[in-house]
């Protein structure tokens, strides 16, 4: 059954069906046919206009306008496609060479379109009989809005994709359309509209559909337009087999892609994907490579931990990078440090892993501020979360006590203010914070608030004053000495600024 046969209708109510031809040829006259009512190298007539622009409802001006500018544009298209190949006619013949080269055949059709989305293998088998067929170009035009400076409001504009058939069923999981493809003679890298086949399907975790892509001899490394190779688009926790198959087949580790300079080390690492992450070191990754900007792997996963809630799958891939000598005091072209990262994010696990694989608690970025501050920042950002643990980790590692006019950040979580209003010998004065307390979180914690008024500026006990004497002898090594100390559990949490509700 031949094209011409399939499709001699158009769809009635098609916006792209009525403007413009729906299969199309880069080569009009080579092999093309004139149907009746259609124009040269058309295997279908053209439709008139849109019948539901008079049958159903009418359009606002805009939409209008909107859709008279998107056949314009198809109709230059075809106008500018029909001069290219008139100016090739007056050329010699082409060499066998160069017609494995010449421009691929253009399909507009929405019922191929709907055929190839579907995954119908038999529709594809009778129409991708041949390797012309199975190389075309598959344009999707969709309206989408744009800012039109001319008119002073958002328009529909017309914007028009690219892909070819195998890119869409290695895509979507068709396999056995895939491999009808390909044994058509489809290519296999082929990036048409930016990608190739082998990165759709890892970027969807078709795992079948990369075995088979490999299996016929896909190039592991191809790059895409912008840069990137499918390990990069390995992104999901389901695509691991895809990684395992991608590195199997060579797969380099360690490329950089082209403008972000990130590896898929960084990648995974940034979407905390510890299997990912322990796959990569196992083959060779390199912990030390750095992006654009400067940042290590280690860097780009507490940098994307947003929050306590999704910081813990980020905390394993982290420790893999730490377990594999990632630096924990390595920093961006900000002096953004990964701790940095994870304090501005409020992730106190994620913080304590690093300080205990010796990430520096003072360390300044380069506007000058410290992982306490970050997360001092942190606090307003992310209320449904213990910023007293994050507080205790920082200073018992080594870091100063907040200025006195930044506690007005933590005014209203009594525990946060607490630790850090016990890592002073007197409480000092609280104008820069009383005043930012809710009336009824005062309310509810009221003997805690009263007690810190009464004691600013006052004497502190001595056995206070004992416990910030040993803290300082102690210095960034308190948390691992008082585990080590023969000491009662009660003093060891006193010591490590335990939360008690009130200060004495």
């Amino acid at each position: 059954m031949t094209l011409g046969k399939l499709f001699t209708r158009p769809a009635k109510g098609l916006f792209i069906a009525s403007a413009a031809p729906l299969w199309d040829s880069q080569e009009r006259g080579e092999g093309g046919s004139q149907s009746k009512g259609g124009r040269p190298g058309c295997l279908c007539p053209t439709p008139g206009p849109p019948a539901m622009a008079g049958e159903s409802f009418p359009f606002t001006p805009s939409t209008l306008r909107a859709l008279r500018l998107q056949r314009e544009w198809l109709e230059w298209e075809d106008r500018r496609r029909a001069a290219a190949q008139r100016c090739r006619s007056h050329r010699r013949p082409s060499s066998p060479r160069a017609r494995l080269t010449r421009p691929r055949r253009s399909c507009r059709d929405p019922a191929v379109h709907s055929v190839l989305f579907s995954g119908d293998l038999q529709q594809v088998q009778a129409l991708f009989h041949d390797e012309e067929a199975a190389n075309m170009i598959v344009e999707t035009a969709s309206n989408q809005l744009a800012w039109s400076s001319e008119q002073g409001f958002w328009v529909l504009a017309p914007k028009t994709k690219q892909t070819a058939p195998l890119t869409i069923a290695a895509a979507r999981g068709y396999t056995d359309c895939a491999r009808h493809l390909i044994l058509q003679g489809a290519e296999l890298d082929a990036r048409v509209g930016g990608r190739a086949a082998l990165h759709e399907a890892c970027a969807r975790a078709q795992l079948d559909c990369v075995r088979l892509l490999l299996n016929f001899g896909a190039k592991a490394n191809v790059l895409s337009e912008e840069g990137t190779a499918p390990l990069h688009l390995c992104t999901a926790p389901e695509s691991l087999q895809c990684a395992k198959l991608l590195l199997e087949a060579g797969a380099t580790v360690n490329l950089a892609a082209r403008e972000t300079e990130m590896t898929p080390l960084h990648v995974a690492a940034a979407r905390g994907l510890e299997k990912h992450v322990a796959l990569y070191l196992e083959h060779g990754a390199y912990v030390g490579l750095r992006t654009s900007q400067g940042e290590t792997a280690l860097n780009a996963a507490c940098a994307s931990a947003e929050g306590p809630g999704s910081s813990r799958q980020h905390e394993a891939a982290a420790r893999r990078l730490l377990e594999a000598g990632a630096d924990p005091r390595a920093a961006g072209r900000k002096q953004h440090t990964p701790l940095h990262n994870a304090c501005a994010n409020g992730c106190g696990g994620l913080a304590e892993l690093l300080l205990r694989h010796g990430a520096c608690a003072r360390a300044p970025n380069g506007a000058g501020h410290t992982p306490m501050d970050c997360a001092l920042q942190a606090v307003q950002d992310a209320p449904n979360w213990e910023p007293e643990v994050l507080f205790a980790a920082l200073l018992d590692y080594g870091a100063q006590p907040v200025r006195p006019e930044m506690l007005k950040h933590c005014a209203n979580f009594p525990r946060a203010l607490e630790v850090l209003l016990n890592a002073y010998p007197c409480v000092p004065s609280c104008d820069s914070w009383v005043e930012a307390v809710l009336p009824e979180l005062w309310q509810e914690h009221e003997a805690f608030y009263s007690s810190a008024l009464r004691m600013v500026n006052q004497p502190r006990r001595l056995q206070h004053l004992a416990r910030l004497a040993v803290r300082a002898q102690l210095g960034g090594r308190c948390r691992q000495a008082a585990s080590r100390l023969p000491l009662p559990p009660l003093l060891r949490d006193y010591l490590l600024l335990r939360v008690e509700g009130r200060i004495q």
